[in-house]
């Protein structure tokens, strides 16, 4: 990854306990040095049960000098079970990612690395608006405008939306929230080096709504959005038909796709690269990636896991600190 000279400290959550974050954790990191310093946030019966199930020898691998673990004192559930949806586990994975952010702001750690959280867990917990990570890194950096962005090798997809219904996915689509969506977009990925970002914005309807007959969004919200941000110095393009923008990135037209709503985006990063694919947050005062992947509660506790995704999460938070130190 990098040198600690260069990269100081990556805090790495462990995520819902109950699903296979804890068992990625391990894994990845019993691959090998990963060139940086790494504190691990979560309960300690969490990181041992992860350990435990991946196979690996917790003690010896909290021995090597680049790994430290921060514990959050949620006690282990009676009973507890993977798979399963629980309250304290929630907790857990909430506090986890409260401590960790609070670490990067704080200066603690210089980036933050997350596994999976459950939603239905977090709920179960109490914490009614905090769908997902992103809600929880924004309330606590105090950030009012952030976005996902989707990464895997040949492709980056950024979202207007995330976790709204389809319906209300497509009522979003408004002229000044998707051109505000450009500019966050465009600034981020100037901050990872990327001097000139090329962005593509997908289209909503089939075919790019046919001219109004099936859908005016293109017409009256997308278009003018991005003739706005062309006005405003962006290399923006579209609205481009979703059948074909996708590829179009892929062959290394674009820089980034802004896709409209959760699985517009979602399906072409997995269908092109489902193992690599790893998420950033926009609009955050820090930099945070994450795995591309749920807490899999059909396989958690079985040791099948693959950690793919979290090497590749590490890595890319090491890339993205190592650019804006340059």
């Amino acid at each position: 990854m990098s040198n600690q000279g260069d990269v100081t400290t990556l805090a790495v959550t462990l995520g819902d306990p109950a699903g296979v974050g804890p068992e990625v954790v391990m894994k990845a990191l019993a691959a090998g040095d990963p060139g940086c310093a790494i504190e691990l946030v979560g309960p300690t019966w969490a990181l041992r049960s992860g350990a435990n199930v991946a196979g690996v020898d917790a003690d010896l691998l909290l021995a090597r000098s680049w790994l430290s673990h921060r514990d959050i004192p949620v006690a282990e559930p009676p009973g507890f079970e993977h798979g399963r949806v629980d309250s304290a586990c929630g907790q857990a994975a909430v506090q986890a990612v409260e401590a960790a952010a609070r670490g990067v702001l704080d200066g603690r750690y210089s980036a933050m690395v997350t596994a999976p959280i459950n939603k239905e867990s977090v709920h179960a917990a109490g914490y009614v608006d905090d769908i997902g990570h992103q809600e929880i890194l924004a309330r606590i950096a105090g950030s009012s405008w952030t976005a996902t962005m989707l990464m895997t090798p040949g492709l980056r997809v950024a979202h207007l939306s995330t976790h709204l219904s389809l319906i209300e996915a497509a009522r979003y689509v408004t002229e000044p929230i998707v051109f505000d969506k450009l500019i966050l977009l465009n600034d981020t990925l100037k901050g990872w080096g990327i001097e000139r970002p090329s962005i593509a914005v997908a289209a909503l309807n089939p075919h790019g709504g046919e001219g109004g007959l099936l859908g005016r969004e293109e017409i009256e919200e997308i278009g003018p959005a991005v003739v706005r941000a062309q006005t405003a110095g962006l290399d923006a393009h579209g609205p481009i038909p979703a059948d074909s923008v996708f590829n179009r990135a892929i062959n290394g037209e674009f820089d980034v796709v802004l896709a409209l709503y959760h699985d517009q985006g979602h399906i072409a990063i997995k269908v092109h690269d489902f193992h690599q694919s790893t998420t950033a947050t926009m609009g955050l005062p820090f930099i945070r990636t994450s795995v591309d992947h749920g807490t899999a509660f059909d396989i958690a506790g079985s040791g099948t896991a693959d950690p793919t995704s979290m090497l590749a999460a590490l890595n890319m938070a090491v890339t993205l600190l190592e650019r804006r130190l340059r």
